[in-house]
């Protein structure tokens, strides 16, 4: 995603993404595309989103779960 807006933590950069966590509009430097989080919920919530279950615990054939 790209939007012509300054990034929300930073003040200068392009966005490049929206945290699902927060929703801040971030740029590349404060987003972290493989867990969709901006830098500051990527710290408080680790390495990966705590709703969010690991492949091996999902049952086979289902791809998602919806809350």
């Amino acid at each position: 995603m790209s939007v012509s807006s300054p990034c929300e933590v930073c003040g200068t950069a392009d966005v490049e993404g929206a945290c699902q966590r927060c929703g801040q509009l971030v740029c590349e430097r404060h987003f972290e595309a493989d867990l969709g989080l901006c830098v500051e919920c990527a710290a408080e919530v680790g390495d990966r989103p705590t709703n969010v279950p690991s492949e091996e615990d999902m049952p086979d054939g289902v791809d998602t779960y919806q809350f």
